[in-house]
């Protein structure tokens, strides 16, 4: 089963960065794949690339992360300068999502191709 999890940027807004990766960590951990409103910096990403590194093991097998952000596109520079100052990192969306679930996100301008691993059942034995 695939679940998804949506965090809004005002949830994460009042914690503080270690706070928002371990929300974000423990949600992937939990094989969810996390859709995050806006960005994290560029810091916390690094970060938590960095903290993902020393938590894989034979359950957990690392996180894949995608940011996308249109909405500058087709602006002018003093709009897209505009847009900045008022909306910040809370512009576009994250993906955020287990290794061993997600396969592959693509980023296509019209859209989001997100590919995931087939779910392994457990076969029922008949007697």
């Amino acid at each position: 089963m695939l679940t998804l999890q949506y965090i809004s940027y005002g949830e994460l807004q009042k914690l503080t960065s270690e706070g928002r990766l371990k929300t974000i960590l423990d949600h992937v951990k939990e094989d969810r794949i996390v859709l995050l409103e806006g960005r994290l910096k560029k810091r916390e990403e690094a970060d938590l690339i960095k903290i993902t590194m020393f938590n894989i093991n034979e359950k957990f097998k690392g996180v894949e992360l995608a940011t996308f952000d249109n909405s500058k596109e087709n602006l002018p520079s003093v709009k897209r300068v505009m847009q900045n100052m008022i909306l910040g990192d809370r512009q576009g969306i994250t993906i955020i999502g287990p290794a061993s679930v997600i396969k592959e996100i693509k980023k296509n301008p019209g859209k989001i191709e997100l590919l995931t691993a087939a779910s392994k059942k457990k076969k029922s034995r008949k007697k």
